[in-house]
């Protein structure tokens, strides 16, 4: 994709095996690689790549689908090749007493992720397992929520207060704008001309420095910016870069050990706001750059010292959700030192762990003296024991919240309990952990035969023996039944391995059983893929059908029969199956939807919420104080869930281990004699910040609640409302100059 975004004459083939696209997103990706950027696919495995003599390409020979061996030329192959542990890595797994696995991984405890076999020694990253980034980053959360839990005892006995040199007094002083305009390396670089724009910049009213930086967010750049805020007497500073939203705090605490007041900098996006939406265009960017730049010079002579108040946190959380998420996530911030109430809309605890049964074989090492987690039901049963006996968590069950009021590190929440009362709880964050549910299959008979189930149904049976897998002669699992289809266009993740599990569960009490795994592609990724060998070397079948051509059930007196197209030949086969089973997939719980808008948070197009960032905040919301964990965010594994619920917290204990916080600077303000208290701000504000009592002729800003966006500015029809550190009169202005860069 990047390279046909790079050069749209490029023709690139990707030859695969099973495309594994089974993270958040990941699927759409793949799709719109295909549609959109052209990139082929061929599901082939090549036999050699060899230099074609006449021409000096390199020719890739592979068998088509029909069997027939094919060769082609590329001039560039690129070979995606696997992770192996770094050098020295069973050298430091002796010296520190940690297991490896037989992929020279480190081995976590079963369902104790980020652990080792020794205590007090925690993994995160690669080093346990290939993984991509979001995982990573949520692994890492992971390890740190199990070592502060350890450490919270003497939490902040050996902490130092960072002191800050003392602030520049510029209030009279004529502005001195400084601007850096970022290459981004090649995202920004290789479509706007960023010295042309530099050039420009340097024209523009109060700007005495410009220059261009290969990467302004690097530490180098920073010690940079310090120098030249000295060397010029700079008293603003703007950064031309990519978006406020991830490195706007960066550049400002930069600023701030420059002896600047932190609000005396400003951005312009010419990232996401231009290369990247008109990387076909590049005189249009670069012009486009220019105007951004020009608007943000405006605003930077504008600005204004602001000094920052504080507030008091609440030190309890709130989780929402009594599944494996939600529990693992309570205990985890109690064990860290903090009240938990704990919401869970059913009357029991477990949520979807309650119809999990089967493990998977050999799923992990057991830490010294501990029983085994890796059996669901018991860890399940271990995790309600802990949550009922820890002091610090209060559970309400049969309940569901109605109302959340208030901000971050105090909020409060009116919560409808079973019997009917309302209860209203303060606390200082949220943790989201509201779970998914299995799709309720639409096909192949189900519903209409009770031979055909699910594989959660088949997992029930098999633990209940409710059947005799010994009298099963053939039983046939159908993939992807309600995923990657027009309704729930994305991978449901778990689903490959839950089947491979449950067929290895039927061959080893019936080993004489034919089971049948009909897919498009294997999804069983990591270390997973062990199972899959396994049950290849058990004789379980796998048969790829194609998306355009699913298979078909039907009945014949005391035999379900299964009709399938084999791919690649397209050979049609008809299987008699005893039992069909079905890896329905998971979509979201129906009732996110009402969440997201009590808690002021977004959910993405399948409906599940949406975190800040998928891979810098993976477990945040942009909405401060709330956070997300489970399959509430995506469908997971087991252990994926419980790091993800152990990285949330120690999200949330960041925010409560404070005993204040700092206020949003940038707030709305009221001058009485304009106002004339006709309510249109109040309608306006996204965040409750403004109200009008009943005794005072004008309007007020609640000043904790109000996040400084304007939106009352701008709907003022007497220009009463006002924005610390940026007048109306300002906003006005820069709204002009926006109709006009759009008019232009």
């Amino acid at each position: 994709v990047i390279a046909r975004e790079h050069d749209a004459h490029i023709e690139p083939t990707i030859f695969y095996m099973d495309v594994r696209s089974y993270g958040k997103g990941f699927e759409r990706y793949i799709e719109r690689a295909e549609h959109e950027y052209g990139v082929r696919y061929v599901r082939s495995m090549v036999s050699t790549v060899t230099e074609s003599p006449a021409t000096g390409d390199a020719r890739v020979q592979y068998a088509a689908p029909d069997g027939k061996s094919v060769t082609e030329e590329f001039d560039l192959v690129v070979l995606s090749v696997g992770l192996q542990p770094p050098g020295g890595t069973r050298e430091l797994a002796e010296r520190l007493g940690i297991a490896l696995n037989e992929y020279g991984f480190a081995e976590p405890p079963a369902m104790r992720p980020s652990q080792t076999t020794r205590p007090g020694i925690f993994v995160a990253g690669a080093y346990s397992e290939p993984k991509d980034i979001p995982e990573t980053v949520v692994e890492a959360s992971c390890a740190a929520a199990q070592a502060s839990a350890l450490l919270s005892d003497v939490r902040n006995t050996l902490t130092e207060a960072r002191v800050w040199p003392e602030e520049r007094d510029v209030s009279n002083e004529d502005p001195r704008v400084g601007v850096f305009i970022c290459h981004c390396g090649i995202n920004i670089g290789s479509v706007v001309n960023v010295p042309e724009v530099v050039e420009f910049a340097a024209t523009l009213p109060d700007v005495v420095y410009a220059e261009q930086n290969l990467y302004t967010c690097s530490q180098d750049t920073q010690e940079i910016i310090r120098q030249r805020i000295e060397e010029h007497r700079l008293n603003r500073v703007l950064v031309a870069s990519c978006t406020p939203r991830t490195h706007e705090p960066l550049f400002q605490e930069t600023v701030r050990s420059a002896g600047l007041n932190p609000h005396l900098f400003q951005m312009a996006n010419i990232r996401e706001q231009d290369s990247w939406v008109h990387k076909d265009d590049h005189q249009a960017a670069t012009d486009k750059a220019k105007e951004l730049v020009t608007m943000a010079v405006s605003k930077a002579r504008q600005l204004c010292p602001i000094e920052r108040g504080t507030f008091d946190v609440n030190h309890r959380a709130l989780v929402v959700g009594g599944g494996l998420a939600g529990m693992t996530a309570a205990l985890s911030i109690a064990d860290q030192g903090f009240e938990v109430t704990l919401v869970e809309r059913e009357r029991e605890l477990g949520g979807n762990l309650r119809h999990i049964f089967v493990p998977l074989p050999g799923n992990g090492r057991e830490a010294d003296g501990e029983r085994s987690l890796s059996d669901p039901q018991q860890l399940l049963a271990d995790t309600i024991a802990r949550l009922s006996a820890n002091p610090h968590i209060t559970v309400l069950t049969g309940a569901e919240l109605v109302d959340v009021g208030g901000y971050l590190g105090q909020y409060r929440t009116r919560v409808q309990l079973s019997d009917g009362r309302q209860q209203e709880i303060e606390h200082g964050v949220i943790v989201a952990a509201t779970g998914a549910r299995q799709i309720e299959p639409a096909e192949y008979l189900y519903g209409q035969d009770e031979r055909v189930v699910t594989q959660r149904e088949l997992e029930e049976q098999i633990t209940d023996g409710q059947i005799a897998t010994s009298n099963l002669q053939s039983v046939v699992m159908i993939q992807c039944v309600g995923s990657r289809d027009a309704a729930h266009p994305y991978c449901s993740r778990i689903c490959c391995t839950q089947a491979i599990k449950n067929a290895l569960a039927i061959k080893a009490h019936s080993p004489e059983t034919d089971v049948y795994v009909l897919y498009r592609d294997i999804r069983t990724f990591g270390f997973r893929e062990r199972y899959y060998r396994e049950a290849r070397r058990q004789g379980v079948t796998f048969i790829q059908y194609d998306k355009d051509a699913k298979p078909t059930v039907t009945r014949d007196g005391e035999r379900l029969h299964v009709a399938v197209l084999a791919q690649p030949e397209g050979d049609p086969l008809t299987l008699p199956a005893d039992m069909v089973v079905l890896s329905a997939g998971i979509e979201p719980d129906p009732q996110n939807e009402a969440l997201a808008q009590l808690l002021k948070v977004p959910l993405n197009e399948d409906g599940f919420l949406l975190e800040a960032h998928v891979k810098l905040k993976p477990l945040d919301f942009a909405a401060d104080g709330v956070y997300l964990c489970g399959m509430a965010h995506s469908p997971h594994f087991l252990d994926e869930t419980i790091a993800q619920a152990q990285g949330a917290a120690v999200h949330a204990v960041c925010t409560l281990a404070k005993d204040r916080l700092d206020a949003t600077p940038i707030v709305a303000s009221v001058d009485p004699e304009l106002c004339t208290a006709c309510g249109l701000c109040v309608e306006t504000c996204p965040y409750g910040a403004r109200i009008l009592e009943p005794d005072v002729p004008y309007a007020q800003v609640i000043e904790v609640l109000c996040q400084g966006c304007g939106a009352c500015v701008v709907a003022c029809p007497n220009k009463a409302s006002q924005q610390k550190g940026f007048g109306v009169g300002q906003i006005y202005e820069m709204l002009d100059a926006v109709a006009a860069a759009l008019q232009e």
